[in-house]
């Protein structure tokens, strides 16, 4: 079920990606909306370093200067990734949302990753332990003659 519905992400990815691609294809000026999505992408992916909130939501004098930052360089025409770098060597990577995927950085994705297996294991073994505990009768034959005299009983005390 998983594989499934991480084939279907990344079909809907396939298919998402000439559409965000597709701009003004003679131009090489970024558009002033294209600038304004990438410095929100940006602000929702870097901390403020004296409030330690993200950039969008901090209205602190070093995440103003860090905004005005942002703006000129995307207008310059740099890319976010190596804004993300240049904030990083300036403030260290504490200024990341999220922890780079190497070293120690690593293990803030691979624990909750793992929790969730470990839940869905011990979710699983609960299942199939109730299950073994509950008797399965498949048949009325294998009653016992006593049993369905009293099932009988009960059924006609029932309909009076």
């Amino acid at each position: 079920m998983i594989a499934r519905s991480l084939a279907l992400a990344a079909l809907a990815l396939v298919l998402a990606a000439p559409a965000l691609g597709a701009g003004d294809v003679g131009s090489t000026e970024p558009s002033k909306n294209d600038v304004a999505a990438r410095e929100q992408q940006l602000e929702n992916r870097v901390m403020c370093p004296t409030c330690h909130q993200l950039l969008a939501l901090s209205h602190s004098p070093v995440a103003e200067r860090m905004r005005h930052f942002i703006r000129a360089q995307l207008a310059a025409g740099q890319s976010p990734e190596a804004i993300e770098r240049r904030l990083v060597d300036q403030f260290g990577p504490g200024v990341l949302a999220s922890p780079p995927a190497r070293g120690f950085g690593l293990l803030a994705w691979l624990i909750p990753a793992g929790g969730l297996v470990a839940a869905g294991a011990t979710v699983l073994a609960f299942a199939r332990a109730w299950r073994r505990r509950v008797p399965v009768v498949d048949a009325p034959g294998e009653l016992s003659p006593e049993l369905l005299r009293r099932l009988e009983r009960e059924l006609v005390a029932f309909d009076e």
